[in-house]
């Protein structure tokens, strides 16, 4: 172990650096985090579309159906 001997501003300076961390994590997870929203938005944006797309389609096949059947 070295010979220095822990001092307050030793402690002081080592929780101030911690608290930089800390910050600079919280920071990422709050990026991280904006990202993993903006995807999810997108994501939930993208399947109502896909269902939208896919009555659409079901109402075009049914008016399809309708016209070959009246069709000798």
């Amino acid at each position: 172990m070295s010979d220095q001997t822990v001092t307050l501003e030793f402690i002081a300076g080592q929780q101030a650096l911690i608290l930089a961390q800390l910050r600079t994590m919280h920071d990422d997870a709050m990026v991280s985090a904006a990202i993993l929203m903006r995807i999810d938005g997108t994501l939930s944006g993208l399947v109502q579309e896909v269902r939208a797309m896919h009555t659409q389609h079901a109402r075009m096949a049914s008016r399809v159906r309708v016209l070959e059947e009246d069709t000798p």
